[in-house]
């Protein structure tokens, strides 16, 4: 898939502002997770959130949005540890809901502020594929930088911001926790929502010394089981996971960590479960798994992103983090979950990355701490397998062929 380094991580998130706060937080299992209160519920049930409260203290971006000021911060800290130049920087956001959803037609999008804001001049994609967001707008970020040579890099920007438009629709989906999200947890009842955002930058044939890590594996798909239902055995996971592990020249052996999607809902959990057990088989009982949404909640279309830097920060410090509030892990999940801070003996090398959204979005990313092998030249000729046409001369490829050929008005 190539050589494409992470070279800057900034976050924002109901811990506070930067990515040493938000990995301290993980290490100690703290709880972001308090009563919501931006905004009248208006009698709504759900009354728990992870929200961004040292937001009004801070100073910049004042003038944009909620949403777009939590956005901005994560991409300031992610450039300022990148420091690269910002001429022909592609950037991507990732986000479920948008600067404010309230806007039918803004007079500019998520991606041409935070472009002009930062002086990027590369191309600019705006990403919205559910919870599985950020991730996703990290793999086509990752093709953008293998399939253009004249892109030098990117930064991928992945946010969402709680707003009453935002809560309501949540809430009707039914499923969020009045107590503690317990991720894999046999007590577990739902999940609960937060703000936040999360920046990645990425550099195709970054040197070493500037790497925090690679990128070695990326896919995103789409296997549009259900609205909101994942599909048995976590079926579209497995797929992209296979994908994943394929492409970055990894063996399912070789991965030392599962950065799991573990959104502590019944179904997800046991289905993300099962999809692991299909792929590692009997060594998914044993892969240390960790899953972040316990201790900061569900980040939305930032989620993916900030486990993504949760895994660069456990392969530079050989230390994953723990799944908050899982007390008795679910037998019939059969996964080896990671509750207190763990430093495997030998070096943490590969973690795989899980994400899924509703709608049957879902992404995979292995994370590695040395740089991939290059892959060997294969043929990359691409053909056309098929083609189908309605127009009005026909009702299908054939009727309009046969048009053509008798000249036909």
């Amino acid at each position: 898939m190539g050589n494409v380094a992470v070279t800057g991580m900034g976050v924002a998130t109901p811990f506070g502002k930067g990515v040493a706060r938000f990995w301290d937080a993980l290490l100690k299992g703290e709880n972001a997770i308090s009563q919501m209160d931006l905004f009248d519920l208006q009698g709504l049930a759900c009354t728990q959130a992870g929200v961004c409260r040292w937001l009004e203290g801070e100073p910049a971006c004042r003038e944009l949005p909620r949403a777009l000021r939590l956005a901005a911060l994560a991409c300031e800290e992610a450039l300022a540890q990148s420091a690269v130049s910002r001429d022909n920087t592609a950037i991507l956001t990732a986000t479920n809901f948008g600067p404010d959803p309230l806007v039918p037609e803004p007079v500019k999008r998520d991606v041409d502020i935070l472009a002009e804001c930062f002086g990027l001049s590369g191309v600019r994609i705006p990403v919205s594929l559910s919870c599985a967001s950020g991730a996703s707008a990290l793999a086509f970020a990752h093709l953008l930088l293998c399939a253009f040579p004249e892109l030098d890099r990117a930064v991928v920007v992945a946010y969402d911001a709680l707003s009453p438009f935002a809560w309501s629709g949540l809430c009707s989906l039914r499923t969020m926790t009045k107590e503690k999200i317990r991720p894999f947890d046999v007590h577990r009842s739902g999940t609960v929502f937060s703000e936040g955002a999360a920046a990645i930058v990425l550099e195709r044939d970054a040197s070493d010394d500037r790497a925090l890590a690679w990128l070695s594996g990326c896919v995103t798909g789409n296997n549009g089981f259900h609205l909101t239902a994942p599909a048995a055995r976590g079926a579209g996971s497995r797929r992209v996971m296979e994908q994943a592990l394929r492409c970055s020249g990894f063996a399912p052996e070789a991965i030392d960590c599962i950065q799991a999607h573990g959104t502590g809902t019944k179904a997800n959990d046991l289905t993300e479960s099962q999809a692991l057990h299909d792929l590692f088989g009997e060594r998914a009982s044993a892969i240390p798994l960790t899953a972040i949404k316990g201790a900061v909640g569900h980040l939305l279309g930032a989620s993916s992103s900030a486990e993504v830097i949760a895994a660069v920060c456990s392969l530079r410090e050989n230390l994953i983090p723990p799944t908050a509030n899982c007390e008795t892990p679910d037998p019939e999940c059969d996964v080896n979950v990671v509750t207190l801070p763990f430093s495997p003996a030998q070096p943490l090398q590969a973690v795989l990355c899980n994400a899924a959204g509703f709608g049957g979005c879902n992404a995979a990313l292995v994370v590695s701490k040395e740089r991939p092998a290059p892959e060997p030249a294969g043929d990359a000729r691409v053909f056309i397998a098929g083609a189908g046409a309605v127009t009005p001369l026909g009702l299908d490829l054939a009727e309009t062929a046969d048009a053509f050929r008798e000249v036909e008005p």
